[in-house]
């Protein structure tokens, strides 16, 4: 049996004329289509035939704006040099920075919440009652997984 090793991505979504604290709406699977759109722009066919076996949208916080990608080993150069190219994302102008590749999902985990936590303590000033403070750290601590009915990993 063979082992497959992975690399995990995680990346910030920032869109043109959107305050930073504006909640995103965005389904997995367009983040995974349109970084596979600009994979076959960029690489052709064959970018598109390494990294699509195992490359999945994992999770996608709305109130943070990141999302965390997962690929193989191999080819996550390919995918990693695709994604500061994804200038659309439904019609909107965004860009997308990675700020973190790991190993392992845990150590991404570790990173996507120690990066939370710094963007909640900035916007924890704004919020004026202890409930909304409560739904806010609800919403930006939530490290759930995306929702595997929308993913595609084939």
């Amino acid at each position: 049996m063979v082992r497959y090793k992975h690399r995990y991505i995680v990346v910030e979504i920032q869109i043109d004329g959107k305050p930073i604290h504006a909640p995103l709406k965005l389904k997995p699977y367009v983040l995974y289509e349109a970084v596979i759109e600009k994979v076959q722009q960029l690489h052709g066919d064959y970018g598109v035939a390494l990294i699509k076996p195992g490359f999945m949208t994992k999770y996608c916080n709305e109130m943070t704006r990141i999302a965390l990608m997962k690929t193989r080993h191999e080819p996550y150069r390919i995918l990693a040099s695709s994604l500061p190219f994804v200038n659309t994302l439904e019609g909107k102008s965004i860009a997308l920075n990675t700020i973190y590749t790991g190993a392992t999902m845990r150590q991404c985990f570790k990173f996507i919440q120690q990066h939370q936590r710094k963007h909640l303590n900035q916007a924890w000033s704004k919020l004026r009652t202890d409930d909304e403070r409560k739904a806010f750290e609800l919403a930006v601590m939530d490290l759930t997984m995306a929702d595997p009915n929308n993913v595609s990993n084939t």
